[in-house]
Order: C-alpha cells, then structure tokens, then sequence
C-alpha cells in the first residue's frame, strides 16, 4: 500500500487523459454513432451567426488513416467521419431518435418492416444525387460475404434482417433485408418483430456509386476509403486534404441539404497532450474534444482561462481491463473466423474467483481520486449509466486486498515456494501477462499500478513493454495466443442498451472471447417479441445480465470518467451530445 500511495503521488504530478475509446480502437467504437442533435447550444452566443472563418481542433493521436463508415475502428476517424458522413436518422439529447437522411418512417402493425421517406434534394459531395440506392447498397456491403473476413465488424446492424444468414453466406446473391421501393423509400425487413428498428436503421450511409463496382473485400484499401478528396459523404464539411500523422482539413460543402455552413474550414491538429491546453490558451487550437477531452489534472488550468469555457458531463462510455478467456487458432485468425468451437480456453485465468480476486485486488475508487481527481465513477456495469437499463444492484467487487487473497486461496492458488508469489492449483509457476498501448497517458499510468496492486496479493505479473496503438490493436484483435489481461476502453453506442455488439461470443469486439450460452440467451431474450416491447421487461432481462457479467467477469470496469470539453469562446454554436462534441457543425461559426 505504501507503494501504491508513493505511485499515486508521483502521478499526481502529470497531466493525465483518458481517451474514450470507441471502437483509438485507441480506443475503440463499438458502434458508428449517428448525427446530429435539432437542439439549441448550450450557451446561445450573443448576436447572429458570422459566416466565414475556421476552426482547429486537437486530437493527441492520428487516425490510421480508414475514412469509411462501415470499416473504420478508431474513436480519431469517427471525428472525422461524424462530419462528412450522416445516417438516416440522429438523436438528440434525450437520444431520442429524430430525422436526418430521412424525413419520417413508419413501422408495419407486427414490427416486421419499418419504412422511410428519404429527404429529397440531398447530394453527395461530388454533386450526385443521395436515393434509396444507397441505402440498400451500405445495408447489403454491411451484410456481404466477405465482410468479417475484410475487417468489418459491424454486423450486429444487419443480422436481425431478413435473409442475412442466407446472404452472408453466399447461399443467394440477393439480400432481402433492406430494399429500394423507389427513389425517395426505403424499406427495412427484419426476420422476427424487432423492439428496436431505429437503432439498427441507423448506420451511416455510403455512396452506391462509387462503391458499386468495388468488391467488398477491397474496399478497406480503395482510395475511397483512404484518401481525401476521394472520401464522399453527405454532411457539412467534406474531407479535402491532409498531411497525415499532422493536420486533417475539413471543407464546406456548399450545397448541403440543411444549408451552406457558416465555418469555412475545420480542421484537425495532432498535438501533444501535454501542450494541448496551452495552445488553447492562446487560440491556435479551438477546441478539446473526443476522445481525450481535457486532462482531469488540467481541469483548474484550463477554467481559469478567460477565453475558454468548459463543458463537463459523463462519458457515454468506460476503460477496462480485460481478461483474455480464450484464444482464437492461427488458422481461424488467418481466416478470419470467430468459431467458439474452435476456440482455445486460457487456463491460467479461466476460474472466476481468480477474475472476482484479481477485481477485487484493482483500486479503483484510488484510479478516480488519484488520477481523475474525482471527475468519474467506479462503475459495475458495461451498460452506460445514462440509460434506463443500467443498474448498479450487482456484485460491487469493492476494493477488499484482503477477501481476494481469500477467494485465491480457495481456488487453489498458494505460494507453495515461499518467494512471495502464488502458483496455480498444480503448484505450477503462474505469471500473468498484462498488455496496453501507448498513446493515452492515464492508461499507460495505470497499467504499472495495476500490476503493483495484483503483486500485492501475491500474482506475478509480466508487464509488457507497451505497443504503438496500431500494432496492439493488431494482437488484440488477432488473439496472440499469450495474452492474458489487456487495456481498452470503449465508446459505447448511443441507440440502446443492448450490449451484444460488445459481449456477445460471436462479436468481433468481443475481445475477451467471453463463451457463455447464459450471457447471449439473456441478451437475445432482451431484444425478443412479444416480451421486449415492455420496457419493464427489458429492464429486468438487463438487470439479470449484469448480475452475470458480474459474476463470470469477462473484465474489469476501472471507471467511467467525466468527460471535460473545452472551446475557446470565440467558437459559437457548441452543442455537444451525451456521447459525441461534434454535432450541428453546420451551425458552428467564429467570432472574431
């Protein structure tokens, strides 16, 4: 414990950051998050919008560089993405579902169908028309054969269609699910009654023209997926031009369909966490946002800033340490298979009192004190508080050293050799390996500190060298086969509760390869007619899930930290969602 506290207090010297990931997947989204919110700005500026002008946002790491909606898997694309590429219907503040892409829908009295109008007069940025085409081709390359095996990892919005199975597995070359009634309609068809038709209606849209002719499998490395000029979407700004690894420039899109934006040009700078506030300060960056948002240390800096106003409010999402329960075989990696038949079960973790142990050994309420400065949460949940199925009535697995060592003890793991560190039930040497990337400063302090606190209660850990996030993101997804415990976070979706795109067994982000028939009965039966109608119904479904979770203990939730956005205040018409700054851009503009 001395040691601990020595550490927190080194740490407190640093400026730290959490990024909410979303699938960098640093951080990970699981979900593209659709558009834009009707609302007002949260503090309306004095006098009428200026037209003209540019902003510069920071970001502490560089996209990847894969500008496309329905293949990109880091938190930094979708702040571009969440600009240029818009979905048939946002949210609101409420989350609320409201239109975009489509003026109004209508669901069938069996919630079988759900169709939408389409608004009319919406172009892509390289002037062609926006029609019901591409919505059927986005829906039918999300269902496409060689999708998983290409990187895609957003099935979860095509599975519930009728004759995805079929489909995507080459059975037929015509997919039922989503079809073209004429220009302007679109109707979606789901195999069973569905509870929650928007949320899978609401995957942004890509353009049938300039994909058409590309195979599925190709599209991640198409130059319209990667370069700018060559990215084509529906939304304010598109992207023209960039010098990668440093800037990325947005541009109006003069023909719009809600009206030519009032910002120029909005740009994206890569900067260094530890100069950002400064250069906030004196106006060469406008604003701090996803996914790093202001350093909790910096919160008292940066609010005694005369130029600069803060916005606080609860990331739509968490950090955890994950347990690696299974394995994936090279062949099935190689191609690119999620089979659980196939998978391989890490022994060395696979007792849930070791997991319940090593959780209770992780002082968490000291990550949010100490490295937070109490501007988050612990939380026990992977369901997002904000919503109406979160529950915190399960197993707290408090920070309690001293029951851990209990719960080792009676899984069988004692120090048999009285160096100070147990071995496993065979009386086996037992070293867990514990991976994270580089990139975000809060995790990178974190991980030595977990390690510190696993020793305590006598497990070896091997604390890795980190990796440069692309390559670690790389093993993570490909399941090298002697990982053990990993850190992410996760920028979780907005649409609904339901948790399967995260923890279902089959999911690509399932990165644990959690296998529990439970755990998907429970998710399956949450989403299931008649019963799923009923909220109340849901809610409990939800609640008997995260009892589970917390049980069998897939990861461990660290905590959910507030997000802290910053602009400076000659930027106007900032009005950020639950889970997401960028929203209304076209409605954005500078004073000077």
């Amino acid at each position: 414990m001395k040691k601990f506290l020595l550490m927190l207090l080194l740490l407190l010297s640093f400026s730290v950051v959490l990024v909410a990931c979303g699938d960098d997947a640093d951080d990970t989204t699981n979900d593209a998050e659709p558009t834009g919110d009707e609302g007002e700005a949260e503090e309306p500026a004095s006098g009428d919008p200026v037209e003209g002008g540019s902003i510069t946002g920071a970001m502490h790491s560089a996209p990847t560089g894969l500008f496309n909606p329905i293949f990109y898997t880091e938190t930094y694309e979708n702040n571009i993405l969440s600009i240029t590429h818009e979905s048939l219907v946002s949210q609101k503040n409420d989350l609320e579902f409201i239109p975009s892409l489509a003026s109004d829908w209508v669901t069938n009295e069996d919630q079988t169908t759900i169709t939408f109008t389409l608004e009319e007069g919406v172009t892509w940025h390289d002037g062609e028309p926006f029609t019901a085409d591409d919505v059927v081709y986005t829906y039918s390359a999300l269902a496409d054969p060689d999708y998983i095996a290409a990187g895609g990892v957003r099935t979860v919005y095509v599975e519930n269609l009728l004759g995805y199975e079929d489909y995507s597995s080459g059975e037929t070359d015509e997919f039922e699910g989503v079809t073209a009634d004429d220009d302007y309609t679109v109707t979606f068809h789901f195999a069973e009654p569905n509870v929650n038709p928007l949320y899978y209606s609401s995957f942004p849209i890509i353009p049938e023209h300039v994909f058409a002719d590309i195979p599925v499998a190709d599209i991640p490395s198409h130059t319209a997926s990667l370069d700018p000029g060559e990215v084509i979407g529906t939304g304010p700004f598109a992207f023209t031009d960039m010098v990668e690894r440093e800037q990325y420039n947005l541009t109006r899109y003069e023909d719009y369909w809600q009206g030519t934006p009032y910002l120029e040009e909005i740009t994206w700078r890569i900067v260094d966490q530890s100069v950002m506030t400064g250069l906030l300060e004196t106006g060469e960056i406008d604003f701090i946002a996803d996914p790093e948002g202001v350093a909790a240390a910096d919160y008292e800096t940066v609010s005694g800033f005369g130029n600069v106003t803060i916005i606080e409010q609860p990331d739509f999402g968490y950090q955890i340490m994950g347990f690696k329960l299974h394995h994936r075989t090279s062949s099935d990696v190689e191609d690119g298979v999620i089979d659980p038949d196939n998978w391989e079960e890490n022994e060395k973790i696979s007792d849930p009192l070791v997991r319940q142990a090593i959780a209770q050994a992780i002082n968490r309420p000291g990550f949010v004190e100490g490295l937070l400065y109490g501007r988050g949460d612990v939380i026990n949940s992977p369901i997002a508080p904000q919503f109406w199925a979160y529950t915190d009535e399960v197993d707290q697995n408090e920070y309690d050293p001293a029951a851990a060592e209990a719960l080792l003890d009676e899984a069988g793991y004692v120090d048999v050799t009285d160096d100070g560190f147990r071995e496993d039930p065979n009386g086996e040497e037992w070293i867990l390996n514990l991976d994270y990337p580089v990139g975000n400063e809060l995790r990178e302090r974190s991980a030595p500190i977990i390690a510190e606190n696993l020793e305590e209660i006598g497990i070896q850990v091997n604390l890795r060298q980190p990796k440069e996030f692309t390559a670690y993101a790389e093993e993570l997804e490909n399941d090298n086969t002697d990982w053990d415990l990993y850190l992410i976070g996760w920028s979780l979706s907005s649409s609904d509760p339901d948790p399967s795109s995260l923890w279902g067994t089959r999911s690509a982000y399932n990165y644990s390869r959690w296998n529990n028939p439970e755990s998907d009965e429970l998710m399956q039966d949450a989403l299931s007619a008649p019963d799923a109608f009923e909220q109340d119904y849901r809610a409990d479904v939800y609640a008997e899930w995260q009892q589970l979770y917390a049980e069998d203990l897939p990861a461990v939730i660290l905590y959910a930290q507030n997000k802290l956005y910053a602009h400076n205040d000659r930027f106007h018409g900032v009005d950020p969602l639950p889970y997401r700054f960028t929203n209304n851009t076209h409605l954005w503009w500078v004073s000077e």
